[in-house]
Parts: C-alpha cells; structure tokens; sequence
C-alpha cells in the first residue's frame, strides 16, 4: 500500500509530519500501521516532534528500523478496557489464594489441617496486602490514565513467599510525553501505597497479639524468621501506643501490621533510583540524563551495604543477601537505561521537585538493614 493510498482516518495526515519524517511507502497490519521512510532530522528529536500528532489520532508511535530501512510503527492506543481483563482478574484471585494460605500460618494454623479456619482466620492478612499492593499500583494506573498514558490494570503475582505474593505490577504500553508525566506517574505510586500502609499499620497496632496455641512446640532445630521493622513503624507504634514486640515469645503482633512491613519493603525497592524502577522514573524526571551517573553508583552502594552488613556486623550471608541480590539487579536494570519522555525540555516546577525530596525521605524511612533475619 503506497502513502497515497492511505485513508486519511487510518491515521494522521502524512501533512502532519512530512517535514520531519520523509514516508516512502505505508503498510498496514490488523490496526497497526507502518510508515517506512527516511528522518530529516535526529531521531529522538523527529520521535518528540511526530509523537503528538499521532496520540491526536489515537496511535502510539515508537521509530525503530525493519529490514535496514527506517520506520514509524504506530499502535492503536488502546487506553479504554474492553471487556472483562480475566488475566488481571484470575491473577488476583490466586493471590488471594496465596496470600490467606501464608496468612493462616501466621495465625499458627496449617492450611491443609484447617482450610476453613484459614480462609476465616487469615483474610484480614490478606486484605492487608492486597489493599497496600493494589493502592500503590492503581496510583501508577490512575495517573497514568490522568496523562493519558496506556497502561494495563494491576497483575497481582502469587507466589508463597513471606507475603504470600511476588507484588504486582502494572504494564505501561505508552511513552511519557513530558518529565511532568514523567514523575506524577513515577511517584503516585509509592505515595499512594504509603498511604495505604499507614492506614494498615496503624489497624494492625489496635488489633490483638496472636498467640501461639497450647504445646506449640517448633522444635529444637526449627528455623525462626525475624523481620525487622522500618522507622516508620516504629514511629507510628509509638506514636499509638502500640508494642511492636512481646517477652513472651509465644505472642506475636496481629499479622495485620506485616501488611504494613510489607508496604514499607515494596515502597523502599521500587524506590531505588535506576532505569524503570519508580525511584528510577522520579530521578529521571527531576534530573534528566544526571540520573544515569546516580543510577550507576547504585549497585556499589548496594554491594557495600552488603560488605558491611557481613564483614562488619557479621551478619550471615544469608541474611544480607537481598542486597548482594538488589545490588546485581541494579546493575541489570541501570545497564537497560531509564524511561525517557518525549520531551525532556521543560523542567519540573518547584512543588514537584519538593514532592520528589519528600518522596525519597519517606523511602528512607521504610528503610532496614537487614529486613528478614533467619535464626537457626
């Protein structure tokens, strides 16, 4: 199909861009068009002059090459939901699933002796971790969906960790048109989930100690897990009122409030500054390209941490290797670069640089150590 032979409501008019992108030929594939062609200027600049023209007509440009020869793929935005999202919707409930099946061993239950008495018992565990999970993705979706970014609903990942869950995530099919975008996107989604974090803690605190049943015995080669808590559940606990441990070590604080640990901990790892992380997203937004030299020390920070944590404070390797893990992550993650907005020419206002600051201080609040400690 030649360029003139294109319908002009199949995107936008070639007029809109001839003096940035020269089209040769246009194919078209279902609801994707491809204009094969030559740039007339750099490609980033001809990607951030192009991309409003084709978000007007409802498509998603991205420049890249086939078969040697340069062109434009455009994607229909696809911004609206059609239908039920089953994928979405059947991940969720197999985290609920997952979640009330470790949730009833905090409670001191087994799930396979007492399934009823776990899904009874432990679905406030569960609504606690899907309440901070879902609010920090849905703030992602909620502005994401404000700059008219496409983005896909929450995938919950169920998984019988600690939590009952890997987290979840949202997909974003879109570019970000500008640092603003940028960074409301890349914050709402740790704010949110602080949010929801505070509300969770602060309801576990009220709530009663779990005490372990009669003759509960782990035996003498049980392996315990410790988990550490962030300065702001310390802060809020004493604030409260409210003991965050006991003497008796048959008592434990309502698994509700590991909701909350659970919040901190997934706010303080999306909030390491490098490629597509939030932290990443943020950086990036409030300090352009500068973000890549902060995203290549990283991982050394990280790896040190480690070094420290083991050498220094002879903790186990096995307690400190979440850092020697996150640390190689890092690296990972900074080698695939940042999210990079169409345009990155108008920085951000002020409110927004000190909403930036704010965010990471409250990162660093949820901010332990050494956040699962394995004894024995």
């Amino acid at each position: 199909m030649s360029a003139s032979d294109l319908s002009p409501d199949a995107g936008p008019p070639l007029a809109a861009f001839d003096d940035e992108f020269y089209v040769e030929e246009v194919q078209r594939d279902g609801d994707t068009l491809y204009y094969y062609g030559m740039p007339l200027r750099q490609p980033d600049v001809v990607m951030q002059n192009v991309w409003q023209a084709f978000r007007d007509a409802g498509y998603e440009p991205q420049l890249t090459t086939r078969g040697g020869r340069y062109v434009i793929v455009a994607e229909p935005a696809g911004a609206s939901i059609d239908g039920i999202p089953w994928k979405n919707v059947l991940l969720f409930l197999a985290t609920v699933v997952s979640t009330l099946f470790v949730g009833a061993q905090w409670f001191f239950i087994d799930p396979f002796a007492n399934p009823w008495e776990a899904v009874t018992t432990a679905w406030p565990f569960s609504a606690a971790i899907l309440v901070v999970l879902g609010t920090h993705e849905l703030g992602h979706y909620v502005m994401s969906r404000y700059h008219d970014v496409d983005a896909s609903l929450p995938y919950f990942i169920p998984f019988p960790t600690l939590i009952g869950t890997m987290g979840a995530v949202i997909r974003m099919r879109g570019r970000m048109p500008d640092r603003k975008a940028l960074f409301d996107i890349g914050a709402a989604g740790p704010l949110a989930g602080l949010v929801a974090t505070v509300a969770v803690t602060v309801v576990g605190l009220y709530l009663p100690p779990v005490q372990a049943p009669p003759g509960f015995d782990p035996g003498p080669n049980a392996v315990t897990i410790q988990l550490a808590f962030p300065p702001l559940i310390r802060i809020l606990a004493g604030v409260t009122g409210q003991p965050l441990t006991y003497t008796d070590p048959t008592v434990n604080i309502h698994p509700v409030v590991i909701g909350g640990w659970a919040g901190c901990f997934v706010t303080l790892l999306n909030l390491i500054p490098v490629g597509q992380l939030d932290g990443g997203h943020i950086m990036r937004a409030m300090f352009g390209e500068r973000q890549e030299a902060v995203a290549t020390v990283v991982p050394v920070v990280l790896f040190a941490l480690a070094g420290f944590l083991h050498f220094v404070e002879h903790y186990s390797l096995n307690n400190v290797f979440i850092w020697i893990f996150w640390g190689g992550l890092a690296a990972f993650v900074a080698a695939a670069g940042s999210a990079r907005p169409v345009s990155e020419e108008e920085d951000l206002d002020v409110r927004r640089k000190a909403l930036g600051v704010l965010t990471f201080a409250l990162g660093i609040l949820c901010f332990m150590p050494v956040p699962v400690a394995i004894v024995g």
